[in-house]
């Protein structure tokens, strides 16, 4: 059986790999929202070529992740939770349809993963292991997409899930809880391998259900910080 870092359509061009470590850098926040890049760094620090790293780029300016700027580098876009709220609204419509389509047109190596990521998500949330969890998260929406065979709905929902994991990473230590979330995408998962699609398209919608939750919270908790400053000035 694949690890879950082999779970992807197809074999892995330079450009898809380079594209990875980039995701997982900025959505893990190791590349910080407003930071500038350079493409020539970050191709020496991760060792790929210059067209790879540019490539990859373009690819996550598309999905708003990143902004090129011509002639200064490249800027990790800075997190705004309120459009979070929209996005979701996106993604529950596209990945309710896609775990459907999952669930029935699946092949037997793809149900096979899809058991192996359930049983990956609930040990990382066992060990506490956020990266582990953030990787079975996008081998999970890789997996969906391919078994879906609808290329539209794949590449719709493809520019949403870096800005959600990106969120989702940034807050939750504050206000997820993991082994909820990890059980969730675990559900989701093996209704899809059951081929149970009825019950794949309601998972589906528990876990966006958490999701909004969780993003809500967020705008709660960062209401006092953002608001501090409208505090009218005491007069002595």
């Amino acid at each position: 059986m694949p690890k879950v870092q082999d779970i992807r359509p197809g074999k892995m061009s330079l450009t898809d790999r380079a594209y990875n470590r980039l995701e997982e850098l900025v959505v893990t926040l190791r590349l910080e929202p407003g930071s500038v890049l350079s493409e020539g760094v970050l191709a020496s620090e991760l060792g790929f070529g210059r067209t790879p790293i540019r490539e990859a780029l373009q690819r996550l300016a598309r999905e708003g992740l990143v902004v090129i700027l011509p002639r200064k580098g490249i800027l990790v876009s800075e997190i705004n939770p309120r459009t979070q709220l929209l996005v979701l609204e996106v993604r529950r419509e596209l990945e309710r349809l896609m775990a459907r389509r999952g669930a029935v047109r699946q092949t037997e190596e793809e149900k096979a993963q899809f058991l192996e990521i359930a049983d990956g998500m609930e040990k990382a949330a066992r060990e506490n292991d956020d990266i582990g969890f953030m990787r079975h998260d996008y081998a999970l929406n890789m997996l969906i997409a391919k078994a879906a065979h609808n290329e539209y709905a794949s590449r719709a929902v493809g520019l949403l899930h870096g800005i959600s994991r990106r969120f989702w990473y940034m807050h939750y230590k504050e206000a997820a809880d993991l082994p909820l979330c990890a059980s969730l995408h675990a559900q989701l998962a093996r209704r899809i391998a059951h081929g149970d699609a009825d019950g794949a398209a309601q998972a589906s919608d528990q876990l966006v259900d958490y999701v909004e939750t969780f993003t809500r919270a967020t705008l709660k908790i960062g209401m006092p910080a953002e608001n501090e400053h409208k505090r009218p000035l005491a007069v002595s």
